[in-house]
């Protein structure tokens, strides 16, 4: 059976008072050693005119894990831009999309 874990986290979109707004974006955890907190790695293509071709661009962002979602390293996650929440966190994840990559 799954357990049911009690969210009384104030910084969780779902069970707090926190609002998402702005950008949505999708990425793999790659780090979850800070409390509540994990680092995403998002992944975009640019393009590069002159070779007329397109490159993998990452980007590293840290958001606030809340304790009813619990994401892991290798978690593909949807993350949300919400407030500023301390110095380097100003977004949230919203869900786990599923396995790695």
């Amino acid at each position: 059976m799954a357990v049911k874990v009690e969210c009384n986290d104030p910084k969780c979109p779902f069970h707090g008072r926190l609002s998402v707004r702005g950008r949505t974006l999708h990425g793999v955890v790659v780090s979850d050693r800070m409390m509540k907190t994990v680092t995403v790695e998002i992944e975009r293509l640019k393009y590069i005119p002159k070779y007329e071709r397109y490159e993998r661009r990452t980007s590293k962002i840290h958001a606030h894990n809340p304790p009813c979602v619990n994401a892991k390293v290798g978690d593909r996650v949807e993350i949300g831009e919400c407030r500023r929440l301390s110095k380097t966190k100003s977004f949230v994840v919203i869900r786990k999309l599923g396995g790695e990559r």
